[in-house]
Parts: structure tokens; C-alpha cells; sequence
């Protein structure tokens, strides 16, 4: 037996809720493309997302720990897997369409630079005189132009509501510019909850990968109101020791079931005391319906706080920042002193292209992965190393 497109697109009909946005339902693609026989178009998406140069690069891109720092933490591969798991749970209880939220997902940290935020911030300021720098703007440039994977037009002919996912996407870390994407309309609730699926996935991993370092304190995490309530519904006291390999994986794996388990029953309220019944009335709603219940909402703004003064400001994860800002500012100034040390397909590039150096020089340092760029460091800058 073989199931048809038609067949699962009249599953999906059957099965979604009806502020699902189903395939079927979909704006298209910017280029021509023929329809798959056994295959959805999400589902298309999802796999050329998995299967481009970009994505395979985040395994050596840092979430916060640089590559050499050891292989238990995460980096932007494994957050963004984790990412599309968390999103698939909350899609799926809600009756949302999990290929398209999984495709965002997946697709959402695809133009991280180097070296995690601090690449960004240093980029952007390295082309603060050529338009700025920034990651999710650099998402939909991989994803719409820097891809090449067909002959007859640039980058991956994603559907609409795909792109529309990563430009509406809009955590603290986010700049949205849905200019091209109807600004005015509201996402769709499977761009919400990927939103959410990324938010619940730093959060949490960047407080066990805090942990397993030993860079955060356990008796300070446990004074946190979410730590409070994730060792409450454990049954566990305050004298737990969270550095404990065992006790460490039961928390955070609790906590992250709170969390999802909070985004879906306060998701669900919001969807019915706001009356959304179809997809047309998602789009034209004021605000998001996806989210969190008020005390965990709150809860999480003080885990954030306390992340960023206890664990981002850090001095080894300092030390890190300036290193990487420092490796990323002298590779640009060399490129861009001498375009001629850029390697021959990037040349070409240089030759042929309508954008200016700067811009091309950025390019090529924003798909480096850390470990590349170290090398590469080395190769302009270490007489000793072979070019």
C-alpha cells in the first residue's frame, strides 16, 4: 500500500484543528514546483532544511560552550534538534501541523555565525556602515539566495508559510522583519509554538549545560521559583545535590515537561477565551495566543535574569567572547584589506555579484563554523602555519 498526497492531505483535513495551517490551505513557493506524489509540501521543506550545507555546519557552532570546550554541551546543531522536538510535542497536542513546525524549527538558527551571540554583535558591528548584521535576516538569506541546490533559481523555494515561520520568529534574541510576509497578519500558531519550542530549549539546556560545568551554583538554582516548583512536583527537598549526573538529568527533564505541558494548557485557554475558531481568525488576532501561563511566564523572566548574570557574564564564557570577537574582527579586516587571500569559489563571488565586498566578506564569515575559523585565524596570522 502506498499513501498518496492526496490521501494525507485529506488526513490532514480530517485530523487538525481548524486553526491548523494545512498544505493544502498553503500560499506556494516562489519558483514553480511540481507537487510530490507520496510527499507533503512541509514535509519537503523540513527535508531540504536537514539536507543543506548550512544546517550541517551548526554541529561546530556554538550555543554558548566554543567546540573546544568539550563534546557534552550543546552546540547549534543539537539545540536546534531540540528545538524541533519540543515543537513537534506542542504541535501535535494542539492539533497543529508538525511538519511545518518542525521545518521552522529546524531552519531557525541556520544563520548563526561563529562563536553564538557575540559573533553576531561583533559582525554587526563590523558592518555597521554596510547594513548590519543579523542572524535571523541572515536565515532567510541562506534559505531564499546563498543555498545554490538548483540550476534554475537561488536558494531552497521554500513555501511561503516556512519562510513566513522564520521571519515572524520572535524570542528575546530575535529582530522580526516580516516586511514581505504581511507584517500586519499574525503568524501561524505553528510559527508561535516554534517560538516557544526555542525559548523552552535555551532556557532550560543552557541551565543544565550551567550545571554540568560547574560555572552555576546548585544552591543558587534551587532558589529560583521554577527550580522551587520542578523539585516540588519530583517530591524532592532543597538538600538534592543538581551537579549530580542522575539528579541533574531527572530535573531538567522535568522541567522541560513543565514547561511544554504549561505552553499547551495555557495555549488552549488562550485559543478558546479568545474565540478562535478558524485560521482567518488566528491571523487577524491582536496578539499570540501561544505562550505561557502568567506565574511561569514570570518565573521564566527571573531564569533568564539570573542566566545572564550568573552564566553568560561569567568570566571563562567572557573569555570565550572576547577571543571569538577578537579571531572574527581580525579575519574581516584581513578579507577585506586583501580579497585576495578569500578562497576562489568566494573570489568569484566578489567578481560577479551585485553585493559589495563587505557584504560577501560577512557572508563567507558567517558560514564558518568556530572550528573553522580558529583555523583559518591561524593561516593568516601564524607565519608558522601552512596556508
Amino acid at each position: 500500500m502506498i499513501i498518496t498526497r492526496s490521501e494525507l492531505e485529506a488526513r490532514e483535513r480530517l485530523t487538525l484543528a481548524p486553526y491548523a495551517m494545512l498544505n493544502s490551505a498553503g500560499r506556494g513557493r516562489r519558483y514553480p514546483d511540481a507537487p510530490h506524489p507520496y510527499r507533503l509540501d512541509y514535509q519537503r521543506d523540513r527535508d531540504r532544511i536537514i539536507h543543506t550545507t548550512a544546517f550541517r555546519r551548526l554541529e561546530y557552532k556554538t550555543q554558548v560552550f566554543v567546540y573546544s570546550e568539550g563534546d557534552h554541551y550543546r552546540n547549534r546543531l543539537t539545540h536546534s534538534i531540540e528545538v524541533a522536538q519540543i515543537g513537534r510535542t506542542l504541535a501535535r497536542a494542539l492539533g497543529c501541523n508538525e511538519d511545518l513546525t518542525e521545518a521552522i524549527c529546524l531552519a531557525h538558527d541556520l544563520g548563526h555565525p561563529p562563536f553564538g551571540h557575540v559573533g553576531e554583535e561583533t559582525l554587526n558591528h563590523l558592518m555597521r556602515a554596510h547594513g548590519g548584521f543579523d542572524h535571523q535576516r541572515q536565515t532567510y538569506r541562506i534559505l531564499t539566495e546563498l543555498e545554490h541546490r538548483y540550476p534554475d533559481h537561488p536558494g531552497l523555494n521554500l513555501t511561503y508559510e516556512v519562510l513566513e515561520g522564520v521571519v515572524k520568529h520572535d524570542t528575546d534574541y530575535d529582530v522580526v522583519d516580516a516586511r514581505d510576509y504581511h507584517p500586519e497578519e499574525r503568524g501561524t500558531l505553528e510559527c508561535q509554538l516554534s517560538n516557544l519550542a526555542d525559548e523552552i530549549a535555551y532556557n532550560t539546556s543552557d541551565l543544565d549545560d550551567g550545571l554540568r560545568s560547574g560555572i552555576l551554583a546548585a544552591e543558587q538554582v534551587k532558589m529560583l521559583a521554577v527550580a522551587q516548583r520542578t523539585l516540588a512536583s519530583l517530591g524532592l527537598n532543597a538538600e538534592v545535590d543538581l551537579h549530580e549526573d542522575q539528579m541533574r538529568y531527572r530535573f531538567i527533564r522535568r522541567l522541560v515537561g513543565i514547561e511544554v505541558s504549561d505552553v499547551i494548557a495555557a495555549t488552549a485557554q488562550n485559543i478558546a477565551d479568545a474565540g478562535i475558531v478558524t485560521l482567518a481568525d488566528l491571523r487577524v488576532h491582536p496578539t499570540n495566543v501561544a505562550g505561557y501561563s502568567a506565574p511561569l511566564a514570570e518565573e521564566n523572566r527571573q531564569l533568564k535574569r539570573f542566566l545572564f548574570q550568573h552564566f553568560y557574564r561569567h568570566y571563562r564564557v567572557v573569555r570565550m567572547a572576547v577571543k571569538a570577537a577578537r579571531t572574527l574582527t581580525s579575519l574581516f579586516e584581513a578579507y577585506v584589506g586583501e580579497p585576495r587571500q578569500l578562497p576562489p569559489e568566494t573570489q568569484q563571488r566578489v567578481k560577479a555579484s551585485d553585493d559589495e565586498l563587505p557584504r560577501i566578506v560577512c557572508d563567507y564569515l558567517a558560514g564558518m563554523t568556530d572550528r573553522y575559523a580558529v583555523q583559518e585565524y591561524r593561516r593568516l596570522y601564524d607565519m608558522e602555519e601552512r596556508a
